[in-house]
């Protein structure tokens, strides 16, 4: 048997036994047995049952265990003093009797006295103890009813508290149902001029825009009345409102429990509503004006005017680095766009957040922002714009900023270069280094000794304090690439002693070298990740490694650094989504260098500051997202 919820009108299964599964609302059987005996008072008299005719007399009182109404000579005579009758309940009279309490459906004995807020079900003392109930959130009734009736007192004193936005929103919806009359109206004026210059073989086609208007007339003025309906039921003494407040009269908390719910979610939603207010519907009809330069051409297929279609973010594209790079385009099938809206927020935590910022009017299908947040999650999503107004807006697009700030580098070519085997480019961002002869000579020696010969790259600046950032890609078929930080003046060392980068008493992953293993407790000089042919080796040594032996990872196609040189400590991230990698420690006792090692062929690029990239074409629109305490000085 399916019924339909009053609520929200979807049609529930009520299972074999139909009603007789529902508990009576008593609560507001209640509320309108009050109201019937206001509004009726003198009206619609009760008469007592147990009177003698012709003399029967107006009931004064109805007994809620004898089911029956009594005048007060009745009621005395009945339920005679220092007797069990005595202690009835006694009530106002009534032609419906109700039970005294809720009792389980199922149990018809037991009281409910829990109430599962998973469920949001009433239970009594055999349901809580069913397995369809395991490890749900149960409380006993006393707590929910006065946790439920706590709430919908603050809520219903924010809606008094704020019946100055109440009706200034209702005076809101008033004017857009008047300008949406009054726009419509000159909408629908601009049409039919239009289509009688073209009314010899526009006849038919005029009809049928006449009724997307007109629908769409009706449409947004069923909305806004609808609003305006939904908002005048929060007045104070609206229904809602009212009905709450009776609500709150009721003191049973088995009935008011199950009564409240409805009644809680109904003014949680007005209340996000009052909070977040907006027209239902747009009253300007921009959507609906016409350019008839191009529909002489195509009287078959014209047709009002189309704003354009979301737009699609490229992912590949936008990133979050030193700025914040947002980069999208246009579906092939949309008309096209005058200008774009990118709006934007600081996701905090909390669901139901505003868009905090948006930035109008960019011209091209890129936008850059920044004084952006440290370690924060921005949500972003751009909508396109033309003379029928706002399109669809994209979807949204999550970016989290750096855990620290930036720092700038380029690699160091004054020492550790070997020009026949590693080559910078322009700007020393990038590097690739090719086997060349000096390792196919080593290939001779293969079968006695493994001396590969390595080139070291170091950053030409040094870090000595704070916490730092960066981030570079490796190509994906490098042989072996090593990437990391390491104690300037031991990075020297190192190159110019080089190592058998097979020896086991020489792990620059570890840091150890041949004097380690005297000094186990000291931070190592060294701290690499070692990456290539698509692959992250984990070293078995580190902070976030707690395994028995290293481990692969996939390799990333951008890879963040974050060296805090106060803790010692090298975290690597996938820059993408900032998740962790690994975590390593240093020595940071003297100045620490970003630092790159290749083995064999391979290449890397340094990630580019936004800040720095080119706008010859199409430049981006630039914002600064203000913090709150930087406005409230303003």
């Amino acid at each position: 048997m399916l019924f339909p919820c009053p609520t929200c009108g979807k049609d529930v299964e009520l299972g074999e036994r139909g009603l007789a599964d529902c508990l009576r609302n008593l609560t507001l059987e209640r509320i309108v047995e009050r109201y019937r005996h206001t509004v009726s008072l003198g009206s619609m008299a009760v008469m007592c049952q147990f009177c003698k005719p012709p003399q029967a007399l107006e009931a004064t009182k109805g007994c809620a265990d004898c089911r029956s109404n009594f005048c007060n000579e009745c009621f005395k005579l009945y339920h005679p003093w220092g007797t069990p009758r005595a202690q009835h309940e006694h009530i106002l009279p009534t032609h419906s009797f109700r039970p005294k309490v809720l009792v389980c459906v199922e149990h018809e004995q037991e009281r409910l006295q829990f109430y599962c807020r998973s469920c949001q079900r009433l239970l009594c003392p055999l349901c809580k103890l069913r397995r369809a109930h395991s490890g749900h959130k149960i409380l006993p009734i006393a707590l929910a009813y006065q946790t439920l009736k706590e709430k919908i007192t603050k809520e219903m004193n924010y809606v008094f508290a704020n019946q100055d936005s109440v009706q200034a929103q209702i005076t809101q919806v008033e004017s857009g149902i008047a300008q949406t009359e009054v726009h419509s109206t000159v909408a629908k004026e601009q049409s039919n001029q239009c289509v009688s210059e073209l009314r010899s073989v526009l006849v038919e086609r005029q009809g049928a825009l006449a009724m997307l208007l007109e629908g769409a007339r009706a449409k947004r003025a069923g909305a806004l009345n609808a609003q305006l309906s939904e908002k005048q039921s929060l007045l104070e003494n609206a229904g809602l409102l009212t009905y709450t407040q009776e609500l709150l009269k009721e003191t049973d908390q088995s009935c008011f429990v199950q009564a409240a719910r409805v009644t809680h979610n109904r003014l949680v939603k007005a209340i996000e509503k009052l909070q977040h207010f907006s027209l239902s519907a747009d009253p300007s009809f921009r959507h609906f004006q016409m350019d008839v330069s191009r529909e002489l051409k195509a009287l078959s297929s014209m047709d009002f005017i189309q704003a354009p279609l979301a737009p699609v973010i490229d992912t590949q594209k936008t990133l979050a680095y030193d700025q914040l790079y947002l980069c999208w385009r246009l579906p092939q099938d949309s008309a096209p766009a005058w200008h774009y809206s990118v709006e934007y927020l600081r996701k905090v935590g909390g669901a139901g957040a505003l868009w905090g910022r948006r930035l109008d009017d960019v011209g091209g299908t890129s936008a850059v922002i920044d004084k952006l947040e440290m370690d924060s999650v921005y949500i972003l999503r751009v909508r396109g714009c033309n003379k029928a107004g706002f399109g669809e807006h994209s979807e949204e697009v999550y970016l989290h900023t750096p855990p620290a700030p930036v720092l700038s580098f380029c690699l160091d070519s004054r020492w550790g270069l070997h020009a026949e085997r590693v080559a910078l480019g322009k700007g020393q961002t990038y590097a690739r280094s090719v086997p060349g002869m000096t390792l196919l000579q080593a290939a001779d020696r293969a079968l006695t000794s493994c001396d590969l010969t390595s080139d070291l790259l170091v950053a030409d600046v040094s870090i000595t304090q704070g916490r730092h950032y960066w981030a570079c890609s490796v190509e994906p078929g490098s042989y072996l690439v090593k990437v990391g930080v390491g104690v300037e003046a031991k990075l020297q060392e190192w190159f110019h002693l080089p190592q058998d980068m097979a020896s086991p008493r020489y792990d620059p992953d570890s840091g150890h070298d041949s004097g380690a293993e005297d000094a186990q407790d000291c931070p190592p000089p060294f701290c690499f990740l070692t990456m290539g042919m698509g692959k992250i080796l984990l070293p078995k040594c580190g902070v976030s490694n707690t395994s028995t032996g290293p481990l692969t990872a996939p390799l990333p196609p951008r890879l963040g650094l974050c060296l805090d040189f106060e803790k010692g400590r090298l975290t690597f991230y996938d820059a993408h989504s900032l998740r962790v990698l690994w975590e390593g420690t240093v020595d940071c006792s003297a100045p620490v260098c970003p630092a790159f090692c290749f083995i064999g062929g391979g290449a890397l690029q340094l990630q580019e500051l936004i800040a720095n990239r080119s706008t010859e074409q199409n430049p981006p629109r630039r914002v600064t997202i203000q913090t709150r305490a930087t406005d409230a000085g303003h």
